[in-house]
């Protein structure tokens, strides 16, 4: 059996980039994490982790002892979890990543009401664009999480999917207001942009469809906050692209005004729930799962124009 100290040396290593960071976050002297780490090596006969420019990284084999851990540790929450839960769910935590749009979404009831019905259970939520989420549940970081365009990646486990299109969203009596179909790309060019940083699904989907009609771009102004955007299109100064429901207040008030775009990728931008693939889930992890899923309007159906559409 492999020396469980051992591969949580080799995870720390890799984790912080460092043998002494490891040590001293494992309160360790590093000559004892770097005998650890020889010892495993001589264990499975091939290098664990070796110095790259940007720190220490793990090999082939490394990532291979990696995934195994990982796995192991969330059997083994996952059967502690369950035993719990035969005396009712009262312990236990859930991490979720989750991009800004989705915020006011999770934290307006769905969040609350389950805190509320499961005060033994810990949540953390960690903001997170579509890149890094997909990354945190890769390390085993996060639990689940919320994805605006996920990438087609086989270490995403898909529970929802719902249909949420990157509309453009214009002040009140803004001129596009006045074209009455959906819009290209070259005629939203013509207006000052905001866009969003480029690790965000949102982005991504916008630098794909411009890309694909071979239309430039040029963002008046860029920010990592949809709060930021917001701001822009409601004090007048220009456009930006946001899906329905992260703006659905701000409508209501008649704050701004959401436009159709064109291009089929836009029009047809998914939204999904993901944890990571093969990871046993803790019942805490399940029940807000569950949980998440009824609650969220993001999640329990499509973007309300759509649904609109059919009536």
């Amino acid at each position: 059996m492999l020396n469980p100290k051992a591969l949580t040396a080799l995870n720390e290593i890799i984790r912080r980039g460092s043998l002494r960071r490891a040590a001293r976050h494992l309160n360790l002297d590093p000559s004892a994490v770097s005998r650890q780490i020889k010892q495993l090596e001589e264990e499975v006969g091939v290098a664990l982790c070796e110095r790259s420019e940007t720190g220490m990284r793990a090999t082939e084999a490394g990532l291979l002892l990696l995934d195994h851990f990982h796995r192991q540790q969330a059997a083994e929450a996952a059967a502690l979890s369950q035993l719990s839960a035969l005396q009712g769910l009262r312990s236990g935590e859930v991490r979720i990543a989750v991009g800004e749009g989705f915020i006011a979404d999770l934290i307006s009831l769905p969040l609350q009401s389950f805190m509320a019905r499961h005060p033994g259970i810990e949540v953390v939520v960690r903001m997170a664009g579509v890149n890094e989420a997909t990354e945190l549940l890769r390390d085993f970081e996060v639990d689940i999480a919320l994805l605006y365009a996920p990438p087609v990646d086989p270490i995403l486990c898909c529970h929802v999917e719902t249909c949420q299109p990157l509309d453009l969203i214009v002040p009140p009596s803004h001129p596009l207001l006045e074209i009455g179909k959906p819009l290209t790309l070259a005629q939203v060019a013509d207006y000052p942009l905001a866009l969003i940083d480029e690790c965000t699904g949102m982005r991504q989907m916008v630098n794909q469809a411009a890309q694909q009609e071979r239309v430039a771009l040029r963002a008046q102004l860029r920010t990592n906050s949809v709060s930021v955007l917001k701001n822009f299109v409601r004090s007048g100064i220009g456009v930006t692209f946001m899906p329905e429901l992260s703006v659905v207040e701000e409508l209501k008030r008649g704050d701004i005004c959401l436009l159709p775009m064109q291009h089929p990728a836009l029009a047809a931008t998914r939204a999904q729930i993901c944890t990571r693939s093969g990871r046993e889930m803790t019942v805490a992890v399940e029940a807000c799962l569950a949980h998440l899923q009824k609650g969220l309007r993001f999640f329990t159906a499509d973007a309300p124009r759509l649904l609109s559409a059919f009536h």
